[in-house]
């Protein structure tokens, strides 16, 4: 995860410091703790990530940042209980995989894109941009920013990887 996928989970932009990380990374453990949301496990398991990238960061992110971990967790909560998906986390973006077919009203209700060359669903804020036209396949997305399968998702509960 990059600092500028990590600022965009915490809510962070401009000049960031190693506290200003931190006291971000408490009120969202506040905001998205599993106790009180559905899709906490998967949204700690971001929070967590982004605050590992980000707390001994010092510098500058220039863009403004949008809600973006209000508009994933609500991703999330959307395709939480249906059965037969892979939910996959690979940097700021969430991969939908297996038997999307009977859900594809919901996940497009739920704001997510289907990208044919990979075969799968992905969750990004309207707003954000990709600079890498859809050239790269899953398989070096998932190398290049890592992956992790968040249990509470789909009929199998996948763990993390």
């Amino acid at each position: 995860m990059t600092p500028y996928d990590a600022a965009k989970i915490l809510g962070l932009s401009g000049n960031i410091s190693p506290e200003q990380a931190k006291k971000a990374h408490r009120e969202a453990c506040k905001k998205y703790h599993p106790d009180i949301n559905p899709a906490g496990e998967k949204m700690m398991k971001l929070v967590n990530e982004a605050y590992s990238v980000l707390q001994d960061f010092t510098g500058d992110v220039k863009e403004q940042q949008t809600e973006y971990g209000e508009q994933l967790n609500a991703a999330l909560n959307a395709i939480l209980n249906l059965s037969g998906l892979f939910v996959e986390v690979c940097g700021a973006w969430v991969w939908v995989t297996g038997n999307t077919i009977q859900h594809k009203a919901t996940l497009k209700a739920a704001g997510y894109k289907w990208a044919n060359k990979k075969k799968a669903w992905y969750f990004r804020p309207e707003e954000y941009r990709s600079r890498g036209r859809g050239q790269s396949s899953l398989e070096e997305i998932r190398a290049k920013y890592g992956s992790s399968k968040p249990q509470g998702t789909g009929h199998d509960r996948l763990q993390a990887s």
